[in-house]
């Protein structure tokens, strides 16, 4: 049996980057939650890929949508890292924004914003695998990307 401490500990050694994942409510709320667990799965089709936590209350707010937009955070976001890490609250409320062409949140001065349809979601353990099939991409700000290790945020070094 592997032991939960030490799991952990050495998938804490694995560098990652840091998405939040934004949509817009029926009532035209914004919706968002931090993930630290998003990749690309394939260029074509286009499609990226982010685990999502069971316990997340804004996920399935979000799933009811559709769509997503992932918005990357440069490594100056960390405030904004942990209002949308945040369970409950307005997670927007201190956040520069505005609403895409294709309708979801983009957060200003991120690094990368990747608008997607929701193409699958699958349970897996105690997460959720979302898939979005990519309908739009902008690059945004061209300082270093948030990186999570060792739980703790860093910046890359050019």
């Amino acid at each position: 049996m592997i032991d939960g401490r030490q799991y952990r500990e050495v998938l804490s050694r694995f560098c990652t980057g840091v998405a939040v994942l934004t949509s817009m409510s029926d009532d035209d709320a914004p919706l968002g939650l931090a993930v630290g667990s998003f990749t690309s799965v394939s260029l074509n089709p286009p499609l990226v890929a982010a685990f999502v936590a069971h316990t997340s209350s804004t996920f399935p707010q979000i799933a009811a949508t559709g769509r997503f937009c992932a918005n990357v955070l440069g490594h100056h976001q960390v405030d904004a890292c942990r209002a949308f890490a945040r369970s409950g609250g307005d997670k927007f409320g201190d956040i520069d924004w505005t609403v895409s062409e294709f309708g979801t949140p983009w957060v200003k001065d991120v690094a990368a914003l990747i608008d997607c349809e929701i193409h699958s979601v699958q349970r897996l353990g105690d997460h959720d695998l979302v898939v979005g099939q990519v309908v739009g991409l902008s690059v945004g700000d061209e300082r270093s990307p948030l990186v999570f290790y060792r739980s703790g945020f860093h910046s890359l070094q050019s």
